[in-house]
């Protein structure tokens, strides 16, 4: 079966927020077996709406809709996909009762023109939003289904995830199953070529690269009847992905993220970490401490991005400095024996770098970046050479070092074996 999603709102054709329900349905509907072939975002008016709306009936079995189900003038979605349909709208009582008890809960007045969000197309399908005052809503008419959700994306995944889905899987005789196998260390270009055989020889399952902020993730998808085939199907192709990048694989679950990775690592050989940056501003150690439970590895880190700070906090040498500058190896190296002993770290890393817009020079042009690390006393540095605006290269500083941390990690864990 085919779905189509519309967005509706003229807040994101102007920018003003980012439309991450559509991607976030997307993959909801690909996991359920829903191909989906358009997508496309329409103001608040009534007669463009409609001619979007009806044009994606005409080609698709399911439209979803998120937003304008709001109190106000501008919120058109229900009322044109009722007229579509051909229903009229009556008051939901069960509806307004809940939005009464809504605003009654928090001690807030209700305005009469919330009532309208109780009104709801004749014969519709209404789902209960425990998070907002807006129902969800599916109209079924001809073949044809609409479903309506609300934009705030806290209301549309409750409403999706408990009421939506349950109504698709019954609709689709197949689902997709995916499973992602994350790789830090290596280009998306290599990547690919050390598994073309694979891409060309395939079927089903499938496999996907995709190149993110120093990672390549590749997503196997089977198409199965369920989930417990789709589990069968991509298990082999994980295993041979596992046996062809070795180390390079940090992990095969979704939600992981290469941070996740580094601190489940420092957990198991019982290390501490510290940082010690300079371009990144603490980038590092905020990645690091968004993981839960980074307290057990990580006490303390140092933002040294004057010379002074360097050698104040870390005992960078003045010769160092003067000699090679802040931006190489001997100071990346230096900042990274310091933290770890200022710290009394098992793991030290640092960055150092010009990540623009100004300041570079021929010889140390901007995008210049050198990362140390430090584990248990063997400290190393690598140069490398980043592109893009300020943000970008220091995003890609931040993944670099922590790529450089785990295979140091490993590597020092290797030898004790």
């Amino acid at each position: 079966m085919t779905v189509e999603l519309i967005s509706v709102g003229t807040e994101i054709l102007l920018g003003n927020i980012v439309n991450t329900n559509a991607a976030w349905l997307s993959e909801q509907c690909a996991r359920l077996g829903l191909s989906c072939y358009y997508q496309s975002v329409v103001g608040d008016n009534a007669v463009r709406l409609k001619e979007q709306i009806q044009q994606a009936l005409n080609r698709s079995d399911i439209v979803i809709l998120t937003g304008g189900l709001g109190p106000t003038t501008d919120d058109l979605t229900k009322e044109t996909a009722a007229q579509l349909m051909g229903k009229g709208l009556v008051m939901d009582m069960h509806s307004l009762e809940r939005v009464e008890a809504y605003f009654k809960a928090r001690r807030i007045e209700m305005t009469e023109n919330n009532k309208k969000q109780a009104l709801c197309p004749e014969g519709a399908m209404v789902l209960d939003n425990d998070n907002g005052t807006a129902p969800g809503l599916i109209l079924e008419e001809n073949g044809k289904r609409m479903i309506l959700l609300p934009g705030p994306p806290n209301e549309l995944h409750s409403l999706f995830e408990q009421q939506v889905k349950p109504y698709l899987q019954k609709l689709s005789p197949e689902i997709f199953y995916s499973r992602t196998v994350k790789l830090c260390g290596i280009g998306e270009s290599k990547a690919a070529a050390m598994i073309q055989d694979m891409i060309d020889a395939q079927t089903n399952p499938t496999i996907a690269p995709y190149a993110k902020t120093g990672e390549v993730h590749l997503r196997v998808t089977a198409r199965a009847k369920d989930e417990q085939e789709g589990k069968k199907l991509v298990k082999p192709v994980i295993r041979e992905l596992k046996k062809r990048f070795g180390e390079m694989v940090y992990t095969t679950k979704e939600e992981r993220t290469l941070e996740e990775a580094v601190v489940k690592l420092l957990k198991k050989n019982k290390m501490s970490i510290t940082c010690a940056e300079s371009c990144t501003g603490g980038l590092l150690a905020g990645r690091i401490v968004n993981v839960a439970g980074a307290s057990s590895v990580f006490q303390t880190g140092y933002v040294t991005y004057a010379n002074q700070a360097k050698r104040r906090l870390l005992g960078v040498k003045k010769s160092t400095l003067r000699e090679f500058g802040a931006v190489s190896t001997q100071t990346a190296k230096e900042m990274a024996s310091g933290a770890l002993a200022a710290a009394k770290a098992d793991v030290a890393v640092s960055i150092t770098g010009i990540a623009g817009p100004d300041g570079g020079t021929a010889r140390k042009p901007v995008g210049l970046v050198y990362i140390g690390c430090s584990v248990q006393g063997h400290t190393i540095a690598q140069e490398y050479r980043f592109s893009g605006n300020r943000e970008k290269i220091r995003d890609n500083a931040v993944s670099a070092a922590l790529t450089l941390t785990r295979r140091c990690i490993l590597e020092n864990c290797s030898k004790k074996e």
